[in-house]
């Protein structure tokens, strides 16, 4: 019989979920009420359009900055101090008077809430070191997952019934009951030697981080790589080559590479990346399908979006105990033969499909999409010490990020040239089918790094006994002092799917 999650688990994640679900849900939320933004501040689709861009791109730019302020400050306070900066930016841009104003707030907001995810991971990931390591990715997961689908219903009945800014206003008394929350179930941590800082690391990663997401970004708005977009690109790429050269000669990076050298974190990330295009295949192209082809107004499109997230809540479910009992390869592999028939059958969309075939499809892809995020999780910690946790949510949440901004760039760029010169409602249909081919690449794609992941789970041992991988990293745990493990544990607490000791990392 499975194992129950810990009590004091399920209520470190329901203390700290709220604030992440918000993040996810307002990247998405906005989208639906930029036509009554530009009809109210009496501003171009071009200059409406930054209110969602600066978002993304303030949330981009601070990634990196994640695994130092959990080292430096300490999960609790750098968590309560990026929820109250994303409760600031969300007030402030409940009451902004133009649109120039609301982009600046937006970036108020997005500078809180690029924190939250990646520290939400670490969080739970540490949390989660030896035992219920799949279920808890399982939870890492839902927010990514279910964030983009329900941010379209709720943005619908807010800007169609009380107006858009209550997409803003909305999560001020959230975000109070998640800080009250996360201030009784985090516990204050000692930090004896806190991190430093790697500000030229930092100065060249976000720098770098934020010219390819927004050349990407562009590209999907404008419908192709015009100069602006390639020169933003080609910047971009030149500071992170230029991070890479600086990264492995310092010893403590604020992104570190040498994560790479572990042949399952290289599999786990490179999955991660391909996943998030094939994504947003279906979370992009449907809505934009119902729209176009059928007639549906937004909140209609959202509310159709639904067995998305039913179909990624179930996967969660089962997929966490799956990878716990079987390891993190069976479960993602059985998420991407499944994603990649349904992006298959997308392929085939017409303007005669109905919408209960396309429900059924885009419900089975979020459920192959939740399995496939669940090993991709699972991966990712495998083998790391605590201390390495963070640098590797840092790694990954950038991934993340720039995969979504590829697929989006890649999937609008390729509708609207599969687009252009359609003459009717069956030669559009014709266009999003010929579209999904670049998502079913992708999910195609992913079964290359899932067969670089682990097997299988290997044997643990009792839950209550400590991880006893040998590790020279310092323990950062609550009440205790840096390098000072309590009494019964190792210093170097490994963050591993199994208790039993570890072995080296495996080399690519």
């Amino acid at each position: 019989m499975a194992e129950k999650i810990p009590r004091d688990l399920l209520a470190l994640v329901g203390a700290i979920m709220l604030g992440v679900f918000l993040v996810q849900m307002d990247s998405t939320m906005v989208n639906i009420a930029l036509e009554s933004l530009r009809r109210d501040f009496d501003a171009g689709l071009g200059t409406v359009q930054w209110v969602s861009a600066a978002y993304l791109l303030a949330m981009s730019a601070v990634i990196p900055v994640a695994g130092w302020a959990i080292d430096r400050f300490g999960a609790r306070t750098a968590w309560l101090t990026s929820l109250g900066v994303f409760t600031l930016g969300s007030l402030l841009c409940g009451v902004a008077w133009s649109a120039g104003s609301l982009i600046a707030m937006r970036v108020v907001q997005g500078v809180g809430g690029g924190m939250l995810m990646p520290l939400f991971q670490t969080i739970l990931a540490r949390r989660a070191a030896g035992r219920d390591f799949g279920k808890t990715m399982a939870m890492i997961g839902m927010p990514m997952l279910l964030g983009p689908v329900l941010g379209p219903v709720l943005g619908g009945v807010l800007v169609d019934g009380v107006g858009w800014r209550w997409i803003f206003l909305i999560n001020l008394p959230i975000c109070a009951v998640a800080a009250w929350a996360a201030a009784r179930v985090l516990p204050a941590e000692r930090i004896e030697r806190p991190a430093r800082l790697d500000v030229l690391g930092l100065a060249l990663l976000s720098p770098a981080i934020v010219g390819i997401v927004w050349g990407l970004s562009q590209a999907s708005t404008d419908g192709g790589f015009g100069p602006a977009t390639v020169l933003s690109v080609a910047a971009g790429v030149a500071l992170l080559g230029w991070f890479v050269a600086h990264a492995l000669r310092v010893p403590a990076p604020v992104f570190d590479l040498r994560l790479f050298r572990s042949r399952t974190f290289t599999a786990s990330a490179v999955l991660m990346f391909l996943g998030m295009v094939a994504l947003l295949g279906t979370i992009l192209l449907i809505p934009l399908y119902y729209q176009q082809v059928h007639g549906f107004g937004p909140l209609h499109a959202g509310l159709l979006m639904a067995p998305h997230g039913v179909g990624s809540a179930l996967a969660l479910t089962v997929a966490g105990r799956f990878s716990d009992r079987f390891g993190a390869r069976p479960v993602a592999l059985t998420g991407a033969l499944l994603l990649l028939g349904v992006t298959l059958a997308l392929t085939q969309l017409s303007a005669g499909t109905t919408q209960w075939t396309i429900a059924a499809l885009i419900g089975l892809g979020g459920a192959g999409f939740g399995c496939v995020i669940v090993g991709a999780q699972s991966g990712v910690y495998t083998g790391l010490d605590r201390a390495a946790v963070p640098h590797a949510t840092t790694a990954v949440r950038v991934l993340q990020q720039v995969g979504g901004s590829f697929g989006v760039a890649v999937l609008a760029v390729g509708l609207q040239r599969n687009a252009a010169g359609a003459d009717s409602l069956d030669a559009l249909g014709d266009a999003f089918g010929t579209t999904f081919w670049w998502a079913a690449g992708a999910a195609a794609l992913t079964l290359i790094p899932i067969a670089f992941l682990a097997r299988k789970r290997p044997a643990a041992e009792s839950p209550t006994a400590p991880a006893t991988a040998p590790s020279a990293a310092p323990d950062v745990r609550p009440g205790t002092a840096r390098g000072a493990a309590p009494a019964g544990e190792s210093a170097g607490e490994a963050v591993t799917p199994a208790a039993a000791p570890q072995p080296a990392p495996e080399r690519a």
